[in-house]
C-alpha cells in the first residue's frame, strides 16, 4: 500500500464517493433502503467508529461497512477499486475495523461472500479467515407485506 492512501473512519460524509465506488465493482448489489444515505447514516450513527474507508487524494478508493450488536461484529460491502487491488490496502481497512471491533470489547466478526465472487472468497481465505461450511445463512425482509404473510401464514 502507498503511503498516499490513508485508511480512517468511514463518516457518512463520505456516502456519495463510497456510493459511487460500490457502483464501480461487478457484482456488487445495494438496497434501495439499507444503502440509501439514509439508511448509511443510520448504520453510522449505530457504530461510530467501525466503519472504514481508504482514501487516496479526494478519492474512496475503499470502503468497508462494519458494525456490531455488542457480541458479534460483522462486514458488509467490503470493496477495493478494482485497480488498486493486490495492494494491501483492503486487508489495511480488515486490520483498521477489527481493531476497531476489539476496541469495543467484540471478540468474533463475521462476513457473507457471494459463492460466486471469486476475487473475494480468495481475498479471505488468503487472510486467514475460516469458511464456514456448518451453517445455513437465512434472511427475511422486513417490509409491510412480508410481515403480514408470515404472520397470517402461523
Amino acid at each position: 500500500m502507498t503511503d498516499s492512501v490513508k485508511i480512517r473512519i468511514m463518516t457518512i460524509e463520505d456516502y456519495d464517493r463510497v456510493k459511487a465506488l460500490w457502483m464501480t465493482i461487478e457484482g456488487f448489489a445495494i438496497r434501495s433502503i439499507d444503502d440509501s444515505m439514509e439508511g448509511v447514516e443510520r448504520f453510522l450513527k449505530r457504530n461510530p467508529t467501525t466503519s472504514i474507508v481508504a482514501q487516496e487524494g479526494d478519492e474512496i478508493v475503499g470502503a468497508i461497512l462494519c458494525g456490531h450488536d455488542g457480541r458479534r461484529g460483522c462486514f458488509y460491502h467490503v470493496c477495493v477499486r478494482k485497480d488498486r487491488r493486490m495492494q494491501g490496502i483492503g486487508k489495511a481497512m480488515v486490520v483498521k475495523a477489527m481493531e476497531a471491533l476489539k476496541a469495543e470489547k467484540i471478540n468474533k466478526v463475521s462476513l457473507i461472500a457471494f459463492t460466486k465472487n471469486d476475487i473475494g472468497n480468495q481475498f479471505w481465505k488468503g487472510i486467514g479467515w475460516t469458511q464456514r461450511l456448518d451453517l445455513n445463512y437465512y434472511d427475511f425482509t422486513l417490509n409491510t407485506e412480508n410481515i403480514i404473510k408470515y404472520n397470517s401464514e402461523g
